[in-house]
């Protein structure tokens, strides 16, 4: 692991540094079936997954290749166990490329249960196989796009331009007030009773720290007078990084609703948000999220939602 300096947040899906080979990837036969390859399917955020002897959850990493189709795309990811693992992303189910015994999960869900390792691959699968599948022509001139470097660039048949992954920069915080209390939030599309910390996209031309007291200000109408970044996530669902801070309202405000966005927003102490939890009247984002791991930063350990 690359060690970071100053306070940071352990977020629960950067517990392993992948190793991407990134030097490998102009090899030509980088993406080649062999006894040194093994191939993990993805669809749709989904992947495919398998339990293990111990009832955990893992990626299945396929040694057939299960390609067969013109628009099944590959990507190299990296090494495993020194064996070069190959991310595949199949289009819709056919009766040509299906074995009718992958079991494909959404990886949103599950990703929480997977190992550190496993994670990793999966999210970066997830992540690339969901770019291809909506990156097929190039935005300049609509032709179709063709796959190099392993499937990380994406370059047009027509005028050569290279087309490069997409990632969202996305600040998420966690917003205390001068009683250390904490700011959860429901968005009016969340499921009835699902609370988090307030988030929101970063904007062209805009500094991350810039982005919090803004996201802030528009979703409750609270002015942040301090900010400090803890850390960050990638969330593939489909293309974001989540970026974490903590962060410290002014005195003496009072919350006031986005119009439409926000259901409710509210302080908690600790005490209060334990009973609330434990009441069944609230929940908390899920293991696998950057704002559980903020939520339970604030909290001082593991909360327990029995």
């Amino acid at each position: 692991m690359v060690r970071v300096r100053g306070p940071q947040l352990q977020t629960p899906l950067t517990r392993h540094d992948l190793d991407r080979g990134a030097l490998r990837r102009s090899d030509p036969h980088v993406l080649d079936a062999g006894e040194d390859a093994v191939f993990l399917v993805t669809r749709s955020g989904a992947a495919s997954m398998l339990e293990d002897g111990e009832g955990r959850l893992v990626p299945v990493f396929e040694e057939a290749d299960p390609r067969g189709h013109q628009s099944a795309s590959a990507v190299y990811l990296g090494q495993r166990e020194g064996r070069r693992v190959i991310a595949v992303e199949l289009p819709e189910p056919s009766a040509e490329l299906d074995d009718p015994g992958r079991d494909m999960r959404d990886l949103r869900r599950v990703v929480g249960d997977l190992g550190p390792e496993d994670a990793a691959l999966a999210v970066a699968a997830v992540a690339m196989g969901s770019w291809h599948r909506s990156m097929r022509h190039c935005p300049l001139c609509g032709a179709l796009l063709e796959a190099r470097l392993g499937g990380w660039v994406l370059v047009c048949t027509e005028d050569g331009t290279e087309h490069f992954p997409r990632t969202d920069p996305a600040v998420i915080m966690a917003v205390r007030d001068e009683q250390d209390r904490l700011l959860l939030a429901r968005n009016a599309s969340f499921r009835s009773g699902f609370h988090s910390v307030l988030a929101g996209f970063v904007e062209p031309g805009e500094t991350i720290e810039a982005a919090v007291a803004r996201e802030v200000a528009e979703e409750v109408s609270l002015v942040v007078e301090e900010v400090e970044y803890v850390g960050s996530q990638p969330w593939p669902f489909p293309r974001s990084l989540m970026l974490a801070f903590r962060a410290w309202a002014a005195d003496g405000q009072e919350i006031v609703l986005a119009d439409g966005e926000l259901a409710s927003a509210r302080w908690f102490t600790r005490e209060e948000l334990t009973a609330a939890v434990a009441a069944g009247e609230i929940q908390v984002p899920n293991v696998a999220s950057v704002g559980r791991a903020l939520v339970e930063d604030w909290y001082g350990g593991p909360i327990d939602e029995g």
